[in-house]
């Protein structure tokens, strides 16, 4: 668990406007390519971008451009390579990295000037001889972003994207439903630290491991972690001055009405077990509900975020995946690429908008939107009634003013609380009793598929303002097994508006409605059981909210001399989106 979570988030490591500079000498190019690896490129706002172009060596004509922006600098091996392919390909390759990055001369500020960054290139882009006018775009993770940033503005040069796991910058990491994750912190200094990736920094296991611990024993305030690291970290800063999803985040890229002017295809990759994944769902959902007419497709299946870009691994936190779930992602997209730039045929894999592989039924599954995945819901509510060592998860409501209660005292530095969002591994043979309610449900009849994203209603009352949640879903299967299907996570006080705080009153009941769990799809047998955990979230990885109604990150173990009492009533309930054969 550990070790996964600390790998989680590195992934995310003569000039004048239109003019290059002197081709470079390096040996090692090989001569069928004219390669130009020291563009400059000028902003509006008087920035400088460093980018590299790759054509074909002997093609006069204008091409199509393949267009990648990143904050990885691997110029000399991933991202001329993938320059070149293009180039072979029938395309001109671009590749153009983030201010600050290579040989640009500013700072590093990951996330806050792609949007205008991206557009500016762009238009230089199409202005050039070699280009024919249409541009798309592709990558994963930070490329995901920067693509969708890209849309923030639409220039009319840009004509698709193929966006992998696409992050979005405070939905997702650095937090998650406003709850900052920790991981995130050692990101920055990978990214940001020199002109390409610090890697010896970013490897650092042991040193960001014992910060964190050391954090979490100390109990000092979320805001002094890099005094505990002993080098300032000015982007963790930064983050975590935003806790709102205020301007600082909606500025990034597309925000409600942006939307609206989206009006290029689009085809996105994401996984089941990719931890930003309500990132890049997110984007899709928002672009149905404001820009309707414009076609875009998704592939998901049992990827993590790494794996996604891949195209699947075999093997996912100890879980073997369906043999049909590996796919080509490369020829995928080049495919796509060729169908929007060149009017070449449309990829046969794309049967319909969704396309899903199903866990456990080795079978990929369309559908034509986010709600005609599923055919029914499992409405089944949190009792107070026992049945085979758990409390029952059941189907009808008791209709009585019961609840479960729960004591959390912060001061206790004792792992517990929820640590099993970003699951690893996938299956187990049993769950972690000490802490949080556990509810179980009648064996299904029948096989079914859980398709999609589960929500719920979380009734509760606590004697303070203010606290972070999570409920986990799973499936126990006939032969003893936990599978983890989805979780959320959220800070109680932005359920109702991720963008102003509105805190709890203590001793007053309060309904926390969720939606923004993670999309799954997994056949379950007969006789399974679905499994759901709450719990309060109290972990070293994440930020500890002591429910003090002060700003989480300047709390302290100082403000933890009331333990948290909570409700938790039964009334609660979940919705479980299925498929039924």
């Amino acid at each position: 668990m550990i070790k996964y979570l600390f790998i989680l988030f590195l992934y995310i490591a003569a000039f004048a406007k239109g003019q290059y500079t002197k081709q470079s000498p390096d040996k090692t190019y090989d001569h069928s390519y004219d390669i130009q690896d020291s563009v400059m490129i000028k902003t509006r706002d008087g920035a400088v971008i460093s980018a590299m172009v790759v054509r074909k060596k002997g093609v006069m004509n204008p091409l199509p451009v393949v267009f990648q922006f990143t904050i990885y600098v691997r110029d000399a091996g991933r991202d001329l390579q993938s320059l070149k392919e293009a180039a072979d390909r029938g395309y001109v390759g671009v590749m153009a990295y983030t201010r600050g990055k290579r040989l640009s001369p500013e700072a590093v500020n990951p996330y806050e000037y792609e949007a205008n960054d991206t557009y500016d290139v762009i238009d230089w882009i199409s202005k050039q001889k070699w280009c024919n006018g249409t541009i798309g775009m592709y990558g994963g993770s930070y490329n995901g972003f920067s693509q969708w940033a890209a849309c923030k503005t639409m220039h009319p040069a840009l004509k698709t994207i193929v966006p992998y796991v696409a992050n979005r910058p405070g939905m997702g990491l650095p937090m998650e439903n406003n709850i900052f994750i920790t991981p995130n912190y050692e990101w920055a200094f990978y990214v940001g630290n020199n002109k390409y990736l610090d890697n010896e920094t970013g490897n650092d296991r042991q040193r960001f491991r014992s910060m964190m611990f050391k954090w979490w024993e100390k109990g000092a305030s979320y805001n002094r972690m890099d005094s505990i690291d002993g080098a300032p970290n000015r982007w963790f800063q930064q983050w975590i001055a935003h806790p709102d999803f205020d301007v600082y985040w909606q500025k990034m890229a597309p925000y409600k009405e942006d939307f609206k002017q989206i009006n290029i295809p689009v085809l996105a990759f994401d996984g089941y077990y990719n931890d930003s994944q309500n990132s890049g769902i997110y984007y899709l959902k928002e672009l149905q509900k404001y820009s309707p007419n414009t076609p875009f497709y998704l592939i998901m299946g049992p990827y993590g975020h790494f794996g996604t870009q891949k195209g699947g691994e075999k093997e996912i936190n100890g879980y073997k995946v369906d043999e049909v779930a590996i796919f080509d992602i490369q020829k995928i997209t080049y495919e796509w690429l060729d169908y929007i730039l060149k009017n070449g045929p449309k990829p046969s894999v794309l049967k319909d908008k969704i396309n899903y592989e199903v866990m456990g039924a080795n079978q990929w599954r369309s559908a034509p939107s986010f709600e005609k995945i599923n055919n029914d819901v499992l409405k089944l509510y949190l009792s107070r009634q026992k049945k085979n060592g758990t409390y029952f998860l059941d189907s009808k409501n008791s209709g009585q003013n019961t609840f479960l209660s729960q004591t959390v005292d912060f001061r206790d530095r004792k792992l517990s609380g929820n640590s099993d969002y970003y699951p690893s591994p996938i299956e187990k043979n049993e769950l972690d009793k000490s802490t949080g309610f556990i509810f179980t449900s009648d064996p299904v009849e029948k096989s079914v598929i859980v398709n999609g994203s589960f929500l719920g209603r979380l009734h509760i009352e606590i004697n303070k303002k203010d606290v972070d949640l999570g409920v986990t879903l799973y499936e126990w299967t006939p032969e003893g097994k936990y599978f983890h299907l989805s979780y959320y996570i959220g800070r109680a006080s932005y359920a109702k508006d991720i963008t102003k705080r509105h805190l709890l009153k203590p001793g007053d009941k309060t309904w926390i409605e969720f939606t923004n769990s993670h999309f799954i799809s997994k056949k379950l047998q007969k006789g399974s059981r679905i499994v759901v955990k709450i719990d309060v979230n109290k972990n070293p990885f994440s930020q500890l909210n002591y429910g003090t109604g002060k700003e989480v990150s300047t709390e302290s173990i100082k403000d933890a001399s009331i333990p948290l009492q909570i409700k938790w009533y039964n009334d609660s309930y979940v919705k479980i989106p299925v498929l039924n054969e």
